[in-house]
């Protein structure tokens, strides 16, 4: 099991610091971190905590899942590995721009016209 956990519907006035000290309880915490969106620095109601070893992050998640804090039922697992993005934050592969007509994708509006105006 690994020691990095995902911890989900946190109230937004939790803060890392809080976090830390909440799962201190179930053992060494190496790090915890409330995720913040980078124009305003607020919350987005969740964070990670990573702990000294599997067996104290398996007790946190029996501690801490659906635990009641600020009245929000807290989730916690096991985090998962962060998804490879592509260019704009899509996922692998990167999306495709042209529209399936390739690098050169001239409009084809106006383009059914013979040189004397005449529709074909």
């Amino acid at each position: 099991m690994e020691n990095k956990l995902y911890v989900g519907n946190l109230a937004y006035s939790i803060t890392s610091a809080a976090l830390a000290d909440l799962f201190s309880q179930a053992g060494i915490v190496k790090s915890a971190i409330v995720i913040t969106e980078r124009e305003t620095g607020r919350s987005k109601g969740f964070g990670f905590v990573e702990m000294g070893s599997a067996a104290e992050a398996e007790k946190a998640i029996h501690l801490f899942h659906n635990y009641r804090l600020e009245n929000r039922a807290l989730v916690v697992n096991v985090a998962r590995p962060r998804e490879k993005r592509g260019p704009g934050g899509r996922s692998d592969p990167p999306y495709d721009h042209s529209g399936g007509r390739g690098r050169d994708h001239r409009s084809s509006y106006g383009n059914d016209r013979d040189s004397g105006g005449q529709r074909r």
